[in-house]
């Protein structure tokens, strides 16, 4: 097994750590949160055509694109007010930014904002612009969920 491999294999632990945990720092005790991890691949079909398809996220190699299924439930008695769905992102994952009511942090979730509005220091006592492969955290605002209440998100991760 070369040093290659042994990474991939590692990322692809770290992915099924990932899809598995919920971390107890990102929601309130009664929001429940469940996610999945899967790879998307294209296929083709009798027809000659092609089409994209999900699997399982077992072996994966650079440049593919992680589809994560997130859902959550308040299974609390109460209504939650003002809470975020939070992630984080493990190194060697980029996410895609598309999603407009997506947040993100690049300081391990001390400050949050658009891409366009965070900065990082350089070596050289300067600033510059922060850059996808720099996003530490991922997060959605949810301002409210009712007792009961379940909802899902979904985003994309590609594999570096």
């Amino acid at each position: 097994m070369n040093a290659g491999s042994m990474r991939l294999g590692a990322i692809a632990a770290t992915l099924v750590a990932y899809a598995l945990a919920a971390p107890a720092a990102a929601a309130q005790p009664p929001l429940r949160l469940f996610s999945q991890t899967f790879v998307e691949r294209v296929a083709t079909d009798l027809n000659g055509r092609a089409r994209r398809i999900l699997a399982s996220a077992d072996r994966t190699a650079p440049g593919d694109q992680l589809i994560v299924i997130l859902d959550w439930r308040n299974d609390g008695p109460a209504p939650l007010r003002n809470i975020a769905i939070t992630r984080p992102v493990p190194r060697g994952l980029e996410p895609d930014l598309d999603d407009p009511m997506m947040q993100m942090s690049v300081d391990g979730g001390a400050h949050w904002g658009r891409l366009d509005d965070l900065w990082l220091p350089t070596p050289l006592g300067g600033v510059r612009r922060a850059v996808p492969a720099d996003v530490t955290h991922i997060r959605w605002p949810l301002p409210q969920a009712a007792p009961g209440q379940s909802g899902r998100l979904s985003y994309r991760l590609t594999l570096r």
